[in-house]
């Protein structure tokens, strides 16, 4: 293993926490499209339900003015009859008539109940409407709010990449160029690309193995390279940094 200054040391786990910050806002920035369909989504959903109550409420005033329209015509058909009545020429044709009147009467009773529960209908679904149009209208105002904190935490990520890439780019020059190969080769081969960690009370920080007593002195020397037995990472003694 190459040999290794404490200087060096310091550099390669600042260079670790450099490369994890800017992972986790890559990271961030890959979902801010996404989260943002998201509440526009939430908005077209519960603009849908809006549209759904109109629909619902044009369909009961449609069937409202059928009702109305059947009324009318009843009504004038109950008029007929009864002018008829003066000019009926025998019992049967006069009670016959009265009998249609009777029943025209009845079917029209029967229509306005109906028309009355359709009102009610109507009343409830118009203040379903105006309470969902103000939830709307609410809902709105905070899908706006979180867009903005969205775009402002991605303003402000991008903004913190342009100085992490400067932070990198001064980090990876003060590391000599055999140090820094083998912590990104060692980096390339770990799942969760951490090339570097701590070993505190002899534990290795990244695998939670216990290092060898000897290894152990050696390291908190801090004069080479060390990488633990178990999971190859470099280790370095909690106490030096």
């Amino acid at each position: 293993m190459p040999s290794v200054t404490q200087e060096q040391i310091t550099s390669l786990v600042k260079l670790q926490k450099i490369e994890i910050e800017t992972s986790s806002i890559k990271k961030q920035l890959s979902t801010v499209d996404q989260r943002i369909e998201v509440l526009d989504k939430k908005l077209l959903d519960f603009n849908q339900t809006i549209e759904e109550q109109k629909s619902l409420i044009n369909e009961l005033n449609e069937k409202y003015r059928t009702y109305e329209s059947d009324l009318q015509m009843h009504l004038d058909r109950i008029k007929k009859s009864e002018a008829k009545l003066s000019s009926v020429k025998t019992n049967k044709e006069y009670q016959s008539s009265l009998k249609e009147i009777d029943d025209l009467e009845n079917i029209n009773s029967k229509i306005e109940d109906d028309m009355i529960e359709f009102l009610d209908r109507i009343e409830e679904a118009e203040n379903v409407l105006k309470a969902k149009t103000t939830e709307f209208s609410e809902l709105e105002t905070q899908m706006k709010t979180e867009k903005e904190i969205i775009q402002k935490e991605a303003e402000e990520g991008r903004h913190r990449l342009g100085n992490l890439d400067a932070e990198w780019e001064t980090v990876t020059g003060d590391i000599e160029a055999e140090v820094l190969a083998t912590y990104n080769q060692i980096k390339e081969n770990q799942a969760y690309k951490i090339g570097i960690v701590a070993v505190k009370d002899a534990v290795c920080q990244g695998c939670h193995m216990n290092i060898p007593p000897q290894m152990y002195n050696e390291l908190q020397r801090g004069d080479s390279l060390k990488r633990c037995p178990l999971c190859e990472r470099i280790i370095y003694w909690k106490d030096q940094n």
